[in-house]
């Protein structure tokens, strides 16, 4: 394995990464002040404007999961037992002793196996939560009978325990940015494209022929 600067992170997963991150931040102010948490944004804008940054947010996620399979870059986000303890006991107590970080990003495999198994969950299980139980309640006067109450209680209840699933994990994934390398780092490759990550001779030698664009210069 060769360590090398390269390319993991194109155009397009930067500008989702950041435009989800804006819908989400807006989601979940407008959230919070629907909910009762504040009162900065008047109760009928909060509606209006947290529609409109779901129904974006769906788009992106729709533009998305189509670009997540036609790439293949989907084989990223399947988790593998393999790893899985040492990086668990890492983040429990060898991040606090100093210790090395004990997962090196491959070509292949730029996630750890907990980040893949929880970027895993969250996609197919808490994303699609959210957006069915959003766009009941978004259509409720649709579908809705005299006998809805429990029907709304219970979609109502379920995305708002979605949205604070999603919100543990936004506070869990900045406070990992801070850890290691630092914060800096850690968040320069999503707006670079660039990591330091191992590269086998052969994908080297694939990508200095086919795309030597994605390698930056040995130093």
């Amino acid at each position: 394995m060769a360590k090398r600067i390269v390319k993991v992170y194109p155009l397009f997963e930067r500008l989702w990464h950041w435009m989800q991150v804006l819908l989400i931040l807006i989601l979940m102010i407008t959230g919070m002040g629907l909910n009762g948490v504040h009162d900065a944004i008047p109760f009928g804008p909060a509606v209006m404007l947290h529609t409109l940054a779901a129904l974006a947010l769906l788009a992106l996620w729709i533009f998305a999961t189509f670009w997540l399979f036609t790439t293949g870059t989907w084989k990223q986000f399947i988790p593998k037992i393999e790893g899985m303890l040492s990086m668990a006991r890492y983040y429990a107590y060898g991040v606090f002793q100093g210790e090395e970080h004990p997962y090196e990003k491959m070509f292949w495999r730029k996630h750890n196996p907990l980040q893949a198994a929880t970027y895993f969950v969250l996609k197919w299980f808490i994303f699609p939560a959210i957006w069915i139980t959003g766009l009941l309640y978004l259509t409720y006067n649709l579908w809705s009978s005299g006998d809805s109450v429990v029907a709304i209680t219970l979609i109502a209840n379920l995305h708002l325990l979605s949205a604070y699933v999603i919100g543990a994990f936004i506070v869990v994934h900045v406070y990992l940015l801070t850890v290691g390398h630092g914060f800096k780092e850690h968040v320069k490759p999503m707006v670079t494209g660039y990591d330091q990550i191992d590269l086998t001779p052969e994908q080297e030698a694939y990508l200095e022929s086919n795309e030597p664009d994605r390698l930056k210069p040995v130093s």
